[in-house]
């Protein structure tokens, strides 16, 4: 990894952290809180790409397994790979993975490319490996885990609106375009 890889790398897990201090909405009826992290998640893919988003997501958790409190509600350690909203957490790297990849698929990228990937892929895959972990770790079935978790739709649905216009800003920044965007795509060429 190139200097200016690894710095964004760190910088995106850091935003995680800081994502994290946002406290988070806890309801009555499901141990697995609203947070702001599933933001960052949808940014380091729309931004770094699959490679480096995952990475960014990957090295994020290793520092809250370390022990490190950078989940909302100052949650961190092994624990929180055992709990309820474990499959969320498990989710973050191939989320980012899987919007990275296919965004850089478009050619030119527009703002409607964005959306749609991360209104779909971005939200759907969270839920998709969470749902079932969720359903799994609280010992019900999946359907009513589906039925818990259809209150985080409209929240979830506004931050990837939110993050699919910061990432169509600055993708269009000539500097980022040329030096991180373009890195990625060589890069899976390479190894296709």
């Amino acid at each position: 990894m190139k200097v200016n890889e690894i710095t964004y790398v760190a910088l995106f897990a850091a935003i995680m952290g800081v994502l994290g201090l946002v406290p988070p909405i806890m309801l009555s009826f499901t141990p697995v809180p609203i947070t702001l992290q599933t933001f960052g998640v949808i940014l380091a893919g729309g931004l770094l790409g699959a490679r480096l988003g995952a990475t960014s997501q990957i090295l994020f958790l290793m520092i809250v397994a370390a022990g490190l409190p950078l989940l909302s509600g100052g949650r961190g350690g092994l624990s929180v790979f055992a709990g309820p909203s474990s499959g969320y957490l498990i989710s973050y790297p191939i989320t980012a993975f899987c919007i990275g990849y296919l965004l850089s698929r478009f050619r030119p990228l527009k703002l409607h490319h964005i959306l749609l990937i991360n209104l779909t892929v971005g939200i759907l895959l969270i839920y998709a490996i969470g749902i079932p972990i969720q359903a799994f770790m609280m010992d019900i079935p999946v359907l009513a885990a589906v039925k818990l978790s259809l209150v985080y739709i409209p929240g979830d649905v506004i931050k990837a609106v939110f993050a699919s216009l910061l990432i169509n800003k600055i993708r269009k920044n000539l500097f980022f375009s040329r030096s991180l965007a373009t890195n990625d795509i060589h890069h899976a060429s390479k190894n296709s």
